[in-house]
């Protein structure tokens, strides 16, 4: 089969290693693709939310399956128009994907449908939303309605953090239109997890658990960003906690997506916090991870093109999913200045990553060398027989690349080893 992945990061390249692996997949082309995608992949010159573009190539290349991957193609339509032109896709369509692509509906969604989740207002004008905060508890969260590259979230510790954030995001238009509307969002406070799902619409089945390192510095400090590192499994989501959340809250919102008219097929990503009143969703997201991705999917023990077909197929309570009774850990290595202002096109420089596998999430090839092109630039994920394992052989690994200006955080995994 021929496939055609939809994406440029780290996401993609462990999906794309995944489907290298199922014996079924003959070719993949990727569009874009990075540096280190072009090793498994060929890369075309199309950006995966060139709608148009991507679909007149995988009608013209004879595409059997694609993967829009991300989440700008999925909320700009991107599984709507391939299928309309007769090629199947794992992901959502567009009026699925509203479940990323507003924080609005998705709150409005866990309200009718009580999934538990924090108290929020909404507001679509900024001196209102001021007035607001004169009274609310803070801290508090404020959230730009659309996507925003997985920075439009903002803890605001104080009052003036709370207005400066409504200010950037409704008056200073730092996200676009995505900052139009914006939610204010009571503070919860416990451990984050993030849990992947596969669903078909009908049937939702978990990944392995992970957890996120959101802030930018060790100990959690800095600023959030896309997210430097993960884990997996995350040791605070035990077996009870699994259960309850799927009874009260994953197929609850499955079954809300079909109620509303548009059921959801693809991957749902969880993402939860486990507060002293029970688990709380945080956010969906209509796609795998980054960099969740990359250490659940070289966890997983079956053949991922089958599942993804299931999906599409809305036949995934036929398939048995295994997993490896392993861990993985990934410690991202990005430029420096990220997730604010950083410089490109620095060589890469690596050496014997030995039992640790790199995923570039932010490359491209310039002449002979690989070059940085990107914040978050490379994953380096390792797995093995305990955590501990799986955060040595990583950092191992970080050692021995480098690139000018690289930083990583140092503690990666250390809260789930303490736990």
């Amino acid at each position: 089969m021929k496939i055609l992945v939809l994406g440029s990061g780290g996401r993609e390249h462990a999906i794309i290693r995944a489907l290298a692996q199922s014996p079924r997949v003959t070719k993949i082309y990727a569009a874009p693709g990075n540096g280190g995608i072009a090793q498994l992949a060929e890369c075309v010159d199309i950006e995966a939310t060139d709608i148009e573009k991507v679909r007149d190539f995988a009608v013209a290349n004879a595409i059997d399956f694609a993967v829009p991957a991300g989440d700008p193609p999925l909320v700009a339509g991107a599984v709507d128009a391939l299928e309309s032109a007769g090629i199947p896709c794992f992901g959502p369509n567009k009026a699925a994907a509203q479940i990323e692509g507003s924080k609005v509906f998705s709150k409005d969604l866990m309200r009718k449908y009580n999934i538990p989740t924090a108290g929020y207002e909404v507001f679509d004008d900024a001196k209102k939303a001021l007035e607001y905060l004169e009274t609310c508890a803070i801290p508090t969260v404020i959230k730009a309605d659309g996507l925003a590259l997985g920075k439009g979230v903002i803890i605001a510790q104080t009052r003036d953090e709370a207005r400066a954030a409504v200010r950037e995001i409704m008056l200073e238009q730092k996200f676009g239109a995505s900052g139009n509307r914006i939610v204010v969002e009571e503070f919860l406070t416990g451990p984050e997890v993030s849990v992947l799902s596969f669903t078909d619409g009908k049937t939702v089945v978990p990944m392995m658990s992970s957890m996120d390192h959101k802030r930018a510095l060790d100990g959690d400090e800095g600023l959030n960003t896309g997210g430097m590192g993960v884990i997996a499994p995350n040791p605070f989501y035990d077996a009870d906690v699994a259960k309850w959340c799927e009874a009260n809250i994953f197929t609850p919102t499955i079954e809300a997506m079909a109620a509303e008219g548009c059921p959801f097929k693809g991957c749902l990503y969880f993402g939860l916090m486990l507060t002293p009143n029970g688990p709380r969703v945080i956010e969906y997201n209509c796609r795998f991870g980054d960099p969740e991705a990359q250490v659940v999917l070289p966890l997983l023990d079956s053949d991922l093109l089958e599942i993804f077909e299931a999906v599409q197929q809305e036949r995934l309570a036929e398939l048995n999913i295994a997993w490896k009774d392993e861990h993985a850990c990934c410690v991202i290595m990005a430029s420096g200045g990220y997730p604010e202002k950083y410089s490109t096109g620095h060589a890469i420089t690596f050496g014997d990553a030995g039992h640790a596998f790199v995923y570039h999430a932010g490359t491209k090839c310039k002449g002979e060398e690989l070059v940085t092109a990107g914040g978050r630039v490379l994953g380096i994920t390792a797995t093995g027989s305990s955590l501990q394992q799986a955060i040595d052989q990583a950092y191992a690994a970080v050692d021995i690349i480098s690139f000018s200006g690289a930083f990583y955080r140092t503690d990666i995994g250390k809260k789930a080893l303490e736990f």
